[in-house]
């Protein structure tokens, strides 16, 4: 068995460590073995202003994910796993390819249940040239010691930081465990790459998170604000995001069956500026 199949062994590569023998075939809580799926790969121009630039953001699409959450606006990627079987040679060849295109970056989308095979993938690209730098884009349920894997590796971190209470993940995403997970994970990914730096407009190095605000919900994104601003750093791109829709099964949960409202999204804008955040919304 190489190296990183055996990374799949006694699975704790999200927060839910599960302890799965994902390399003996066994599924872990993500549902997925060891086999990479993926729904798509091409430069991606929905992306942030930095990570698009001017030719795209060479986005990779991966199926299934480590979250089950109940409002995801791509479920039938992420919860019904639809997407190709790859090896990790087509991985190289995609990343390859997508820095020819002109894309600026190889963006890893759901990277977290595929992470071994990824680390050996861009291992093996950055041999044969790769130069752009590597976004990995994630739900932020990781593991400190999946990204320990990735630290050297990875020049960009893009996660989210959905929530600050755990009543609401475990309701909403089936991860109780979630705000002490997330914290940890923003806190390793920080000192890895540090505040997000750009050049000529476009992202080199370093943390962008991405907050979702939640209709109904206030309370939770002042908890993740708060720590962002409080114990990451003031100076951290969040871009607070306000395209929340009901989607997937969100009629099933309490107010999430509605848009969000201008005045929802306004004040959790509002409630940045005064903890001195700035950078990743219109400030």
């Amino acid at each position: 068995m190489t190296d990183y199949l055996r990374r799949y062994e006694n699975c704790r590569l999200c927060g839910h460590h599960c302890g799965a023998n994902r390399a003996a075939g066994e599924l872990g809580d993500c549902g997925l073995g060891t086999q990479m799926l993926v729904s798509s790969a091409g430069p991606h121009y929905g992306e942030e202003p930095e990570l698009v630039g001017r030719f795209g953001s060479g986005t990779i699409f991966f199926a299934g994910c480590n979250l089950a959450c109940r409002f995801c606006q791509n479920w039938e990627i992420s919860q019904l796993r639809q997407g190709e079987p790859i090896t990790i040679d087509d991985l190289v060849s995609m990343m390859l390819g997508l820095e020819r295109m002109g894309c600026h970056n190889v963006n890893f989308v759901t990277p977290t249940p595929y992470t071994p095979s990824i680390w050996e993938a861009l291992q093996s690209a950055r041999d044969r040239g790769l130069s752009v730098p590597a976004v990995y884009n994630c739900g932020g349920y990781e593991s400190v010691e999946a990204l320990q894997m990735c630290d050297g590796l990875i020049e960009i971190y893009l996660p989210d930081a959905k929530y600050s209470d755990a009543k609401i993940a475990a309701a909403f995403s089936g991860a109780a465990k979630y705000p002490d997970v997330n914290r940890a994970a923003l806190k390793e990914m920080h000192r890895q790459v540090g505040d997000l730096e750009v050049m000529g407009s476009v992202a080199r190095r370093g943390l962008l998170v991405r907050h979702l605000v939640l209709p109904d919900h206030p309370e939770n994104t002042r908890g993740v604000l708060e720590f962002m601003a409080n114990e990451i750093s003031p100076d951290t791109y969040v871009n607070i995001m306000d395209q929340y829709r009901p989607c997937y099964q969100a009629d099933q949960l309490p107010g999430m069956d509605r848009r969000l409202s201008l005045r929802e999204y306004a004040e959790a804008v509002e409630r940045a500026r005064q903890l001195g955040l700035k950078r990743g919304f219109a400030a």
